[in-house]
């Protein structure tokens, strides 16, 4: 096995410390007994229980975990099938728009984007609120959702597919049970995702939420324009930890099924 040199340990230590050194020093400092947030006052969980006692910082969070679930898994949905039509439907009569259309709002700056689904509700004559952020969310993850799961199709045996068909499965039914499962881990990960990207959107959703369905990186943004307060580094820290244990799961349950689905091919090349 190649040993890392002094110098690649050096550079990997120092990206790592900038991308996680902020997270550490915002999780620590939920943790300070000081009202000051720059002045470390010993541990407490006092911050914590002030927590649980704000409401309207609970509410928040509530509708943004609502809203990432719901929005992540029309985005899923939807994504899939985007995905599915272009790598099974070939080079179809407008697959290009179509292609363009579906991975547009990855480039697509998210003032515009907001400002656009903005008219349209407005024009509409749709309230704003909970529905519009969820709509609004889907229309921004569901590209990502396609990006990976198209990437996965495309690299898929579709002699799996070709073998159960020609065995009298249906098309359908082929899917269902041969390409579904293979292709899950990719469409968890595609859910993983949009979740996170929707729980931590603020631009979009301040152009698309209305009263009573404020989210929480709205909220955050509006408190730290005051100050920060401690409050806000114990929310910051639980949205952390509830991401993290939900990335392993997700990690393990794809590794699990990496292991068996090897185990599977190892035990058939044998028979």
């Amino acid at each position: 096995m190649r040993r890392l040199s002094l110098f690649n340990i050096t550079v990997v230590a120092l990206g790592l410390a900038f991308l996680y050194l902020p997270i550490a020093i915002l999780v620590i400092y939920s943790f300070n007994a000081s009202r000051l947030v720059t002045i470390w006052g010993g541990w407490s969980l006092t911050w914590y229980r002030a927590l649980l006692q704000d409401e309207a910082m609970l509410q928040a969070a509530w509708a943004s975990l609502r809203i990432a679930a719901l929005s992540a898994t029309a985005a899923t949905l939807l994504g899939t099938l985007s995905a599915v039509t272009l790598t099974r439907f070939g080079a179809f009569r407008g697959r290009l728009l179509f292609s363009s259309m579906v991975y547009a709002p990855l480039v697509m700056p998210e003032v515009i984007t907001g400002l656009s689904l903005l008219l349209l509700f407005v024009a509409l004559g749709v309230d704003r609120g909970f529905w519009t952020v969820a709509a609004a969310h889907t229309t921004l993850t569901m590209c990502f959702v396609t990006v990976i799961v198209h990437s996965r199709l495309v690299s898929f045996d579709r002699s799996l597919e070709e073998a159960a068909m020609d065995l009298g499965c249906p098309p359908l039914k082929t899917f269902l049970t041969v390409t579904l499962p293979l292709i899950a881990p990719a469409i968890a990960a595609g859910w993983m995702l949009a979740f996170s990207l929707s729980l931590d959107d603020l631009v979009i959703a301040s152009f698309t939420t209305g009263p009573g369905a404020t989210t929480l990186p709205i909220r955050i943004y509006s408190e730290v324009r005051l100050g920060v307060k401690p409050e806000v580094n114990a929310i910051c820290t639980l949205m952390i930890a509830f991401v993290a244990v939900a990335t392993i799961i997700s990690s393990l349950l794809t590794k699990r099924g990496a292991v068996r689905r090897a185990r599977d091919t190892t035990l058939g090349a044998a028979v």
